[in-house]
């Protein structure tokens, strides 16, 4: 009998979104980027770097919060990011007039804000929803994909009312507010929760299931892991550097105006945020490595053929759209992917584990792409790397398969 003290478990998906909302304007970057480049005479280069930074404390914060999560449980741990990237927008605003504020305010102490907050609604919704793991895990990080419309859109509004700096405080606020009080309503299932009315899938005719929770250790000796780790590392290169240049590429290749550019930017966060559900429930009926070739199916098409021929603002935002869409669901898969392969008990750092593959995505390949743009003067040069990484990654799909149990290790 289902016990009448649990909460409604439909709550903890909704805090989730609510906090990634807030957090996912990180993906709004370019919106300060250019203003800061004007106002101080920074290089793009020099303004990209607090976004890799923070890319890349984000992967770092999460790790460390997965461990202190998987043993005091998620609502500390949520409350303490939600302060963390309240204190590093409102410090952005206060010494980010300066590159080294900037680096940490919003690199290093929002950074690892986000890497507590993000990790603990994700491993409690999937807790809590055995039955929907894929779809639910997506709805929960569709707010961060989504969460750069806000930005997108109030960012502009905001700062030509009152300048950079002091939106950076007004967003610290806000962002603190809310994802320190969402965080501080999680909580986990009981042990041996199930939902009323459901049981695990039956195993296949003559295949043993036997159930064991990876520790992180245990799984990072293992090939899929890496395998893993690759592929996420390609997929997250290819949505990171798109998200984070997406103005000035469409305004490259497409022509575009910033102001038009900046609308495809707006396109490009529905589709990211769209993509996580999306790819979550489409990962629950054909299966999780079917989902993810197609996501490196998408990236592959956008960047070979759509982007680089893009004339107008619809070719140049079907593109990004693309990309946007396969990000969003690699966002979702992997988690998926972390918990069916290595179980739910150690999720939150185990998923942190597997998130560095993110952290490297953001913190190197982004500046390694406006590298490749500075020295060959072309975006499109910059595509044919990606091009060939995701068909790598495509191929790596192919081969990646759950490591075997470990009970069974033992008898062999």
């Amino acid at each position: 009998m289902a016990d009448e003290r649990l909460p409604n478990r439909m709550l903890f998906p909704i805090l989730g979104i609510l906090m990634n909302l807030c957090m996912g304007n990180l993906y709004a970057w370019s919106v300060f980027r250019i203003p800061l480049q004007k106002a101080y005479g920074w290089s793009a280069f020099d303004a990209t770097v607090p976004f890799a930074l923070s890319i890349a404390f984000f992967s770092i914060g999460l790790i460390f919060a997965g461990r202190w999560q998987d043993k005091v449980g998620p609502r500390t741990v949520a409350m303490t990011g939600g302060v963390a990237v309240g204190a590093g927008f409102m410090l952005s605003g206060i010494i980010g007039s300066t590159l080294m504020g900037l680096y940490l305010a919003f690199g290093v102490i929002a950074g690892l804000g986000l890497g507590a907050a993000y990790v603990t609604p994700i491993a409690v919704t999937v807790k809590w929803w055995p039955d929907k793991r894929g779809l639910m895990t997506g709805l929960v990080v569709m707010g961060f994909g989504a969460g750069a419309i806000i930005g997108g859109i109030g960012g502009p509004l905001l700062i030509a009312n009152v300048g950079v700096l002091t939106t950076f405080l007004i967003f610290g606020i806000i962002f603190g507010a809310v994802i320190t009080f969402c965080g501080a309503l999680l909580r986990n299932p009981p042990p041996g929760y199930k939902p009323a009315g459901w049981s695990p899938p039956a195993p296949a005719p003559g295949v043993k299931v036997v159930k064991y929770d990876y520790s992180l250790g245990e799984m990072i000796a293992t090939l899929p892991f890496w395998l893993l780790w690759i592929e996420y590392l390609v997929s997250a290169g290819v949505g990171l550097i798109v998200i984070s240049q997406a103005s000035p590429i469409g305004q490259e290749i497409a022509g575009l105006t910033p102001v038009v550019a900046g609308g495809a930017l707006t396109m490009l966060a529905v589709f990211n945020g769209l993509g996580r559900p999306g790819f979550g429930w489409i990962s629950d009926v054909i299966g999780r490595s079917r989902a993810m070739s197609l996501i490196f199916v998408m990236h592959i098409a956008a960047l070979l053929f759509v982007l680089p021929n893009a004339t107008s603002f619809s070719t140049y935002a079907l593109g990004v759209c693309i990309v946007g869409f396969a990000f969003g669901g690699t966002l979702a898969l992997m988690p998926a992917f972390t918990a069916d392969f290595f179980g739910t008990k150690n999720l939150g750092l185990n998923y942190g584990g597997l998130f560095t593959a993110y952290g490297v995505a953001g913190g190197v390949l982004s500046l390694f792409a406006i590298q490749v743009r500075v020295a060959t003067g072309a975006w499109t040069s910059a595509f044919w790397y990606l091009v060939i990484a995701s068909a790598v990654g495509l191929a790596l799909t192919f081969i990646t398969k759950a490591p075997a149990p470990k009970e069974a290790e033992a008898k062999a």
